[in-house]
């Protein structure tokens, strides 16, 4: 049986922020979220960069190794990313997570480079299927730190790395889907200020992916949305 991903997003610059930073994209078969750094403007180029330099796989035939695909356009992107900071002084230090999702076959790619993240709900569970590239990941894997106590840390959103011109090491997995699963990306604007319990139940409640989607923003909204949040909801269906 043949499968296709039906996706919907949903931004908003939240309640802090005097501009967006993050980038989104929604394809045939790639999803990608961005969260930028660096400062207005440099964080909003660097991830406009790096969701442009993604999205042209989207339009390529399907190779049969996403993951190759992808971690090629991560170059790319990163690359330009160098010459931009290269042209002006005022972007140095610019750069972007991504969490990316793309369809081959049956199965889908999941790649991340820092905290931006990607979920599976499958039958009413909640899986995190990106691991993120954060200060206070390595001490939760260390057993420094639970995951209660990283959630709370005042430095849960110390990156470690991101694709910002410089050497980085994607993780990536291959994920067999099917009809039923859904899939959320976001930045982590969400994940930092809403419990997994609660993205969990939002993604159960509501079967309407742009309704789905809204009520993830207002979830953020309620606990204050101090950054930048971007959700995709994704469904994987029949074709």
């Amino acid at each position: 049986m043949s499968v296709v991903l039906r996706a919907v997003a949903a931004s908003d610059q939240g309640l802090v922020r005097s501009n967006n930073e993050d980038a989104v994209f929604v394809g045939d078969r790639l999803l990608v979220v961005a969260d930028g750094m660096g400062g207005l403007p440099a964080g909003e180029l660097a991830s406009d960069i790096l969701v442009t330099a993604l999205a042209d796989v989207d339009v390529k035939p399907d190779t049969g190794e996403p993951l190759q695909d992808l971690i090629a356009a991560l170059e790319t992107a990163n690359k330009r990313i160098e010459e931009a900071v290269a042209d002006d002084d005022a972007r140095d230090g610019m750069g972007t997570t991504v969490t990316t999702l793309m369809l081959s076959g049956d199965r889908v790619a999941a790649l991340n480079v820092g905290d931006s993240r990607c979920y599976l709900s499958r039958d009413g569970e909640l899986t995190q299927i990106t691991r993120d590239d954060t200060y206070v990941q390595a001490l939760v894997d260390q057993g420094v730190l639970s995951p209660d106590d990283a959630r709370r840390h005042p430095q849960r959103a110390l990156v470690t790395q991101a694709v910002q011109g410089g050497p980085f090491r994607p993780a990536g997995r291959m994920v067999p889907v099917r009809v039923g699963d859904r899939f959320l990306l976001c930045s982590d604007g969400l994940s930092d200020y809403v419990e997994d319990e609660v993205i969990a139940t939002t993604l159960r409640s509501y079967a309407d992916r742009q309704v789905c989607a809204a009520e993830l923003i207002a979830r953020t909204l309620e606990a204050g949305a101090p950054d930048n949040v971007t959700v995709i909801v994704a469904d994987v269906e029949e074709q």
